[in-house]
């Protein structure tokens, strides 16, 4: 189920919205659903670098690899 971000064209309020199957999102200020959708940013939490040696390179020792750059 995606979150969506709205603003209102009727007051101007921004807000998200987990739309569910065929829902059509209401304006939690006004309950317009003169809508306009939003293009928003959004946020990955990957870190780098944590992991161990790669099982498929054969020059790791445990310190930096030039082959895997791990």
């Amino acid at each position: 189920m995606p979150i969506f971000e709205y603003k209102c064209r009727h007051c101007g309020k921004v807000f998200e919205y987990l739309i569910r199957q065929n829902e059509v999102p209401v304006c939690p200020e006004c309950s317009s659903r003169d809508l306009t959708k939003l293009l928003s940013m959004f946020s990955s939490n990957v870190k780098t670098g944590s992991r161990g040696p790669s099982s498929s390179c054969t020059t790791c020792s445990g310190g930096a690899c030039s082959t895997c750059r791990r």
